[in-house]
């Protein structure tokens, strides 16, 4: 396995991490998380979003076509409700 965590068959990951404004998390270090599907990767990035912190997403390689979302898109992407 090339990436510790990432299971076999997983294609999305989301990136995430306190925001660099938030004082009492500055020893927490950003984390990746993988998943197999877009709807999982949608679900735990809302729930960091819910926390206040900063993520980012997109699908792993060798998945095509390759998308990546930007911490400024995460919240339309992640929201169905936005348009996600």
């Amino acid at each position: 396995m090339r990436y510790v965590g990432m299971k076999n068959g997983d294609i999305w990951y989301v990136t995430f991490g306190p925001d660099k404004t938030d004082e009492t998390a500055e020893s927490m270090a950003r984390s990746t998380r993988t998943f197999k599907s877009e709807i999982d990767a949608k679900l735990f990035a809302m729930q960091i979003l819910a926390k206040g912190w900063s993520a980012s997403a997109g699908t792993l390689n060798p998945h095509q076509p390759k998308q990546v979302v930007g911490p400024a898109q995460i919240e339309r992407w992640a929201d169905p409700g936005l348009g996600g």
